[in-house]
């Protein structure tokens, strides 16, 4: 089941657009403002997300600019009564994978969250090889290699090295890590994802997997 991340500050759109997407499948949660939807949204737990441009605190455009900015590939349909060709470049341009003016039609949006959220999951499919500077990971063969030697890593510790590398240079929060590479039913208060990017430090470099302190970790090209 898709998780869909809506951002609109109208209840009662929220809730027209919430019922009708539960009622197809779809899990859903609803923000009303753009510092929250942001938030939400770096959590890596949707699919895809319905951006309403004037949100308060912060406005739709700012939203996705700041998504992708942080290399965040999250489908983004645009909500808004803006309906106008300025608006409708300015999504484009921002990042936005469509675009819908209101008032609409539910059936329409759906037909569009069903699109995109498939387009998203092809686009989504990792590489047979995934690299970043002097590392190299063989995600079929389960290798990975740095600085051209050949280093050995346990399961989880590939998982997780899997998971920086399809993400360079983006910090990736203890919850993202944890949901994606140990599972939404593993504790949150676990100090799993440090233990591990320990371990990992210790294999590939400690100076590749940066700490970003209060966020989390981000592995980047460092100095030894």
């Amino acid at each position: 089941m898709a998780n869909i991340l809506v951002a609109e500050d109208e209840e009662r759109i929220a809730s027209f657009v919430e019922k009708g997407l539960r009622a197809a499948g779809f899990g859903v949660s609803i923000e009303a403002d753009g510092v929250a939807a942001l938030a939400a949204a770096r959590t890596g737990a949707f699919d895809l997300l319905v951006l309403d441009i004037g949100l308060p605190r912060m406005n739709g455009f700012d939203v996705l600019k700041q998504l992708r900015a942080e290399r965040n590939q999250i489908a983004v349909i645009i909500l808004t009564a803006r309906d106008s060709a300025v608006n409708t470049v300015t999504g484009f341009e921002g990042g936005a994978n469509d675009y819908m003016s209101k008032p609409f039609r539910f059936d329409e949006l759906l037909a569009r969250v069903r699109v995109r959220i498939q387009e998203h999951q092809v686009e989504a499919q990792p590489p047979e090889v995934l690299s970043f500077l002097d590392l190299e990971l063989d995600v079929r063969a389960r290798r990975i290699r740095v600085a051209g030697r050949t280093v050995d890593l346990s399961a989880r510790e590939f998982a997780l090295l899997e998971e920086f590398l399809l993400h360079p240079e983006q910090i990736l929060s203890r919850e993202q890590l944890l949901s994606r590479v140990w599972g939404f039913d593993f504790d949150p208060g676990s100090n799993v994802v440090d233990v591990y990017v320990r371990y990992l430090r210790k294999k590939i470099g400690a100076h590749r997997l940066e700490t970003v302190r209060g966020m989390g970790y981000r592995l980047t090209a460092g100095r030894p």
